[in-house]
């Protein structure tokens, strides 16, 4: 019986020895740069950088192959802290959050057919070019807000996408989702916006939706400046936000909203007080 022991207790130690021998040699010597990185990343190993989750875009940073700007949820209190970390300087960049440049729902736009395929945007888009009969309309089947990591999209009752720009961290996920590039990327400190996606002429656009922009140039003879109009498309100029806010009202098809104010008709959400003042 002793010696049985003897001998378990003897092969223990060799294998213990072995293998704290072979964790040394094998051991992975990790850039005390990268740690520090990790700590001030938020932690949602979304993708949004390009690399797979937070520990992936530490290293990639640590070891000078991935720009510090590419956390995007992380914002500017994360550039901060990873600029701390390497002990450098980095330009601070503008926020952005994503965008549905539509409000051509259910009840507003006109449909094609009734599609009864796979509750999924690009599915829907590969029958006919989709159900809408607006060639660039939100389709309205949720691929984007499925996609989204941080519940920051919603679906109306009337099959509309709508993008909280205060749950919005810029990840980007949406804009790749979606089939019809009705989602952008626009700044932050913008909060009026032309919610078209189509450049078609003005009475074409009025025979499949009641709430196009038509081109009509109203926006930018009220404000001249505030808005650059491009094939039939008005889009706010945002080197001249101030005063954007003005053509709201003018707009004869009420395709330009002020987010400060409030968002699409059957959303949940509501503007912060930061965005109200």
């Amino acid at each position: 019986m002793l010696s049985a022991i003897l001998s378990l207790g003897g092969i223990g130690l060799v294998a213990a020895t072995a293998l704290g021998i072979a964790a040394k040699k094998f051991a992975v010597e990790i850039d005390p740069r990268e740690l520090a990185i990790q700590d001030v990343l938020p932690g949602a190993n979304c993708g949004a950088c390009g690399y797979p989750g937070c520990s992936g875009f530490a290293k990639g940073v640590a070891a000078g192959k991935a720009s510090p700007t590419l956390c995007t949820p992380g914002g500017s209190e994360t550039l901060e802290g990873i600029a701390a970390a390497l002990g450098i300087e980095v330009d601070a960049f503008e926020p952005q959050v994503a965008l549905v440049t539509c409000q051509g729902d259910n009840q507003r736009a006109s449909i094609k057919y009734r599609y009864l395929g796979l509750d999924d945007c690009n599915a829907a888009q590969k029958i006919a070019d989709g159900p809408k009969v607006c060639p660039n309309g939100c389709l309205g089947l949720g691929s984007c807000e499925r996609a989204c990591p941080f519940d920051a999209i919603e679906m109306t009752s009337e099959n509309l996408a709508i993008i909280s720009r205060e749950k919005c961290t810029g990840c980007e996920k949406c804009v790749a989702v979606c089939p019809r590039q009705v989602i952008e990327m626009v700044p932050l400190k913008a909060t009026t916006h032309v919610l078209c996606n189509s450049h078609d002429k003005g009475a074409l656009i009025r025979g499949y939706c009641q709430i196009g922009c038509i081109g009509c140039h109203i926006c930018n003879k009220t404000v001249p400046g505030a808005y650059i109009i491009e094939n039939f498309l008005a889009r706010p100029n945002f080197e001249q936000l101030e005063d954007a806010e003005a053509a709201v009202e003018k707009c004869p098809t009420k395709c330009i909203r002020d987010f400060s104010s409030g968002y699409p008709e059957g959303s949940s959400f509501a503007p912060s007080r930061d965005s109200a003042a």
